[in-house]
């Protein structure tokens, strides 16, 4: 393929930074796990840098929620899935490169799969069963993974598994935290972020991933980097020079069934399903639309609402701790009929706001 290389002649003019490097990027091959406020700066750096082929994974549809930090979408893509929406408009941006949507949710049945067709992944997810799962498996497939989170006002930033010169790997995310029960942990919708936040730890995270392609720099492998947007201070804080842990498997994902919206209002007029409402006291009194009220703390002791026999319906704000607490029901009782409400309380206002 003939490339104009001319629409790289800045990057190009940088000390050590030559054609050959530019080919590096142009023959690279980069999934993006997550097309949200950190997997948009990500995807359009990495397009306008000539990135030469860039999957996009996400499952998700565009939110009015998603619009603040989300810059890639605009209010004529609410309802349209991020990832082929997120293709289509970086495609315009740079016809010379091959983007890639990958619209199904990533699973450990296929993980391994699509991370193979890949030179290094990076993390731009918002919960912590992915970025396990995603960890583990580049372990398995000795790929690099350029890791990245934001809440509220901090970010951090890492490089996951890099090759040693003596043959050993960089330590990974269960280096730092082995285990993290995120049960009650709220997400952004849930907690807040700042947008800004996004596009700071989502450009270093490309930052990262020029640098492991090219070989350019020293990468943030052994190490993370904390940023704290409210006084615009950060550190980077040492790990290690190599991984402690063993990874052979990978961990196990329970699969969370979903009611729509639409669905929802069609069962409650059929009365035909039980609701449960898992958020705090506070948010339970200022508005619900009815049911159980049982906190997330209190699912797993507390399992009442199963007594009609009805199918059961947990909601909260936005769905992640009603999705928590489907997978913790699951775990004890496999065979129940229960669902989280897609989108939770911010879709159903939404829903209402434009029905």
């Amino acid at each position: 393929m003939d490339v104009d290389f001319s629409r790289y002649s800045c990057q190009m003019a940088l000390p050590g930074f030559n054609e050959g490097k530019q080919k590096k990027l142009l023959e690279a091959k980069v999934l993006i796990v997550g097309a949200g406020g950190l997997g948009c700066p990500v995807a359009q750096y990495l397009t306008a840098t000539g990135v030469g082929t860039i999957g996009i994974a996400d499952f998700d549809v565009v939110t009015t929620g998603n619009l603040h930090r989300q810059i890639l979408y605009t209010p004529m893509d609410v309802g349209s899935k991020k990832a082929t929406v997120a293709c289509n408009r970086l495609q315009e941006q740079n016809p010379d490169i091959n983007l890639i949507p990958h619209i199904g949710r990533i699973t450990a049945s296929n993980v391994i799969d699509i991370l193979n067709r890949y030179d290094l992944v990076v993390d731009c997810t918002d919960n912590f069963e992915t970025k396990y799962l995603l960890n583990d498996a580049c372990v398995i497939a000795r790929k690099p993974l350029v890791y990245g989170a934001i809440y509220q006002y901090d970010g951090q930033v890492a490089v996951w598994n890099m090759p040693n010169a003596n043959g050993t790997m960089s330590p990974n995310y269960r280096d730092l935290f082995p285990e993290v029960d995120a049960t009650g942990i709220p997400d952004c919708a849930e907690g807040g972020v700042i947008p800004s936040l996004a596009g700071m730890i989502g450009c270093m995270q490309a930052n990262e991933v020029i640098k492991i392609v090219t070989n350019t720099g020293n990468v943030l492998a052994g190490k993370i980097l904390i940023l704290d947007a409210l006084n615009l201070s950060s550190r980077v804080v040492k790990i290690g020079e190599e991984t402690k842990v063993s990874i052979n498997t990978l961990p196990e994902t329970i699969h969370v069934p979903e009611l729509s919206i639409n669905d929802l209002k069609m069962c409650m007029r059929n009365q035909t399903v039980d609701l449960v409402d898992v958020r705090n006291h506070e948010e339970h009194n200022a508005f619900n639309i009815g049911g159980w009220h049982i906190p997330l703390s209190d699912i797993e002791t507390n399992f009442s609402y199963f007594n009609s026999g009805k199918p059961v319906v947990f909601y909260c704000a936005s769905g992640k701790r009603s999705a928590d607490a489907v997978r913790s029901v699951l775990k004890k009782f496999p065979n129940v009929k229960i669902y989280s409400l897609t989108g939770g309380m911010k879709a159903w206002m939404e829903s209402v706001k434009f029905a």
